[in-house]
């Protein structure tokens, strides 16, 4: 096992605050494996790398040797967590948290080890809580702590409903910290009280309390707004070799160093020095962004897939050559529209996606603009594009 001043180094590239350091350390030393918490809410979300920065974490925890516990919210999934929200969620039928962590479970270990990870449901010891036990547990939490919470504390002084079942979220995770008694737990900034909550409670249990890591919130490729799919500005883990490669080379030149940070498995020591070439100006921002997209690639579609995601960014975006190896789309003389073209292409998903991406001036036929008012005359062999990365040849049957 590497020495606590190196697993410290590793644990802490790209976190947020750690609460507090010189228990982690203290835990460490033990020489024991660690016992390391995420709790997940099955919402089921298409992951993309925003949702993968605090499993990045987990995962490097699991290359230190330390026990990676997942938690599927099965059970507080049913009630639904309140966090940043304006008003209570909707709860979801235990069907509908099942099939929504199967999906989870199908997700994440596209990043975690699955030999190496332990997946439970909460329902396995909150569905067990007698009456008595929950009066024992909400009795050492006080409503005026409860409403220290943000999003509580808005919808109160704006006079907005909070349900009681609502206070019970933080109090239920907190729980599942003493059930499997965790050494350290992660999650999102935005967790913050509820995984504090989890130090508090163990305490109540006359247990070491767990270290609390929290993750930043990861901008999109637009530099600007946090990463969601809503939003578009998102690269989704599921998404060929080709997009994502192209989608990572788009980011900002700001976000190169964050991005290695806080989606690859990088060494802080080799990132350090990445970092101390960029700004003496000693390496192009560029060059820097292609080994960034490589080692994403390279984590989802294995080594080939990256180099050959590599060789085809230079030859369509540098050397501004269409693709060699295009995908075919077969219309039907001159009956087909442009946006069923688009549909024909699989370039979106619905005829609407289709006309918004013409008006937006994001289709073009051999390299040049085309509207929803064009007359088009297509022959076999013309180049449809969409966007800065989807090509296919047009076949006339």
């Amino acid at each position: 096992m590497l020495s606590i001043e190196e697993q410290l180094k590793i644990i802490s590239k790209g976190v947020e605050e750690i609460i507090n350091v010189e228990d982690l350390k203290r835990k460490l030393s033990t020489g024991r494996q660690l016992v390391v918490k995420l709790g997940l809410d099955p919402s089921a979300p298409d992951i993309h790398l925003g949702h993968t920065v605090v499993l990045r974490k987990m995962r490097q925890f699991q290359d230190l040797g330390h026990k990676v516990i997942i938690i599927i919210g099965d059970f507080t999934g049913m009630i639904g967590d309140p966090t940043g929200k304006s008003k209570a969620r909707k709860q979801l039928t235990r069907e509908e948290v099942l099939l929504n962590a199967k999906t989870y479970k199908e997700q994440i270990f596209k990043v975690l080890n699955k030999e190496k990870t332990e997946v439970l449901f909460n329902s396995e010891w909150l569905s067990r809580l007698t009456f008595k036990d929950i009066i024992e547990i909400t009795s050492k939490h006080t409503v005026a702590r409860m409403l220290e919470r943000e999003d509580f504390k808005k919808r109160f002084s704006n006079h907005q409903s909070i349900g009681i079942h609502e206070f019970f979220y933080p109090l239920m995770q907190a729980y599942d910290s003493v059930s499997i008694k965790a050494d350290v737990e992660l999650g999102g900034t935005e967790q913050r009280f509820n995984i504090l909550m989890g130090r508090t409670m163990q305490k109540d249990f006359d247990m070491k309390s767990q270290v609390a890591i929290f993750m930043p919130l990861l901008e999109g490729i637009d530099g600007k707004e946090k990463m969601s799919k809503s939003l578009g500005n998102y690269i989704g883990i599921d998404e060929e070799a080709n997009e994502i490669y192209g989608k990572v080379m788009s980011i900002p030149d700001e976000l190169i160093i964050r991005y290695f940070e806080l989606t690859t498995d990088i060494h802080p020591d080799k990132l350090e020095n990445i970092k101390k070439k960029l700004d003496g100006s000693m390496i192009n921002p560029r060059d820097v962004k292609m080994d960034l997209a490589r080692e994403i690639v390279e984590l989802y579609h294995g080594n080939k897939m990256a180099i050959k995601a590599e060789e085809h960014f230079k030859r369509v975006f540098q050397k501004r050559l269409v693709p060699e190896d295009l995908q075919k789309v077969c219309i039907n003389g001159q009956d087909e529209s442009l946006v069923s073209i688009i549909m024909l292409a699989g370039f979106a998903k619905s005829n609407s996606e289709a006309r918004r991406l013409i008006e937006q001036r994001a289709v073009r036929i051999n390299d040049r603009n085309v509207t929803l008012k064009d007359s088009l005359i297509l022959e076999s062999g013309d180049i449809l594009r969409v966007g800065k990365r989807k090509f296919a040849k047009i076949v006339l049957e």
